[in-house]
């Protein structure tokens, strides 16, 4: 795994919905490895506990990341008020992102609350194959959804109480698609109940899928023990990394 160590400046900020930031991070070196699924470690100031957080945008050829995360704790809030033109201390770019094979013609994007920004950089690899199903608490937790929109491919949002978008969860529309079209991959992040009926979906109809998942980590690159997940291989489960061997791994594998 191949990843770099520094400070980097932080070139445009933006507050996206309630307390929810994006940011824009000057870093050429790191922007030209990084692939779609793929996370960032990051130390906020005074704190000893990076901070992993997923990758929203890729731009090589501007060398720039973006990153869209949530004020979760102390450690996020101090992120948070980081100000345009200061260094942010990162590790990039971490784990194992999508694998994504030359057939793929049409690919379902879903993503859940904050798990919904990894969808993005697929979104603008697959323009109008893709579908892109997200959803939220309410109409004042969704974000992103002219950024998908840009890309060209088709969108559907949907909220817990119906505030905006379908009322319901993402699964009802996800059966829809795949009763009615053929699609090569699914891919998706967000909460765990949302990532296993998803996946069940996927093997009621045969479809191959891919989840990012989210766990909370220590060391970011496989040294240590908290982000473990059991997996199954070959018939034998295993107990592996999000961190080093994750985000992404085979929904069928996932022992959940």
């Amino acid at each position: 795994m191949k990843y770099t160590q520094g400070k980097y400046p932080l070139i445009k900020k933006e507050s996206i919905a309630k307390e929810v930031y994006s940011f824009t991070i000057l870093c050429p070196e790191v922007a030209e490895i990084t692939k779609a699924g793929q996370f960032v470690h990051i130390l906020p100031k005074g704190y000893t506990l990076r901070r992993p957080i997923s990758i929203c945008g890729i731009d090589k050829a501007k060398g720039t990341l973006r990153i869209v995360f949530e004020v979760r704790g102390d450690g996020t809030k101090e992120l948070s008020e980081t100000h345009t033109g200061e260094l942010i201390d990162m590790i990039a770019p971490l784990g194992n992102g999508f694998t994504l094979s030359d057939d793929i013609k049409k690919i379902i994007l879903i993503g859940g609350g904050i798990g919904t920004p990894p969808m993005l950089p697929l979104a603008q690899e697959f323009g109008e194959n893709a579908i892109v199903i997200t959803g939220f608490r309410n109409s004042s937790a969704v974000i992103l959804q002219e950024d998908f929109k840009k890309t060209g491919a088709k969108t559907i949002l949907c909220t817990d109480d119906g505030s905006t978008g379908i009322h319901g969860l993402v699964t009802a529309p996800l059966e829809e698609v795949l009763k009615s079209e053929s699609v090569d991959l699914i891919c998706a992040c967000g909460p765990t109940p949302m990532l296993k009926a998803i996946s069940n979906m996927a093997d009621t109809f045969n479809v191959e899928c891919q989840v990012s998942l989210e766990e909370r980590m220590g060391c970011g690159i496989g040294a240590c023990l908290v982000c473990a997940c059991k997996v199954q291989k070959d018939g034998q489960e295993q107990m592996l990394h999000v961190c080093k061997d994750g985000p992404v791994f085979k929904s069928k594998e996932v022992v959940w």
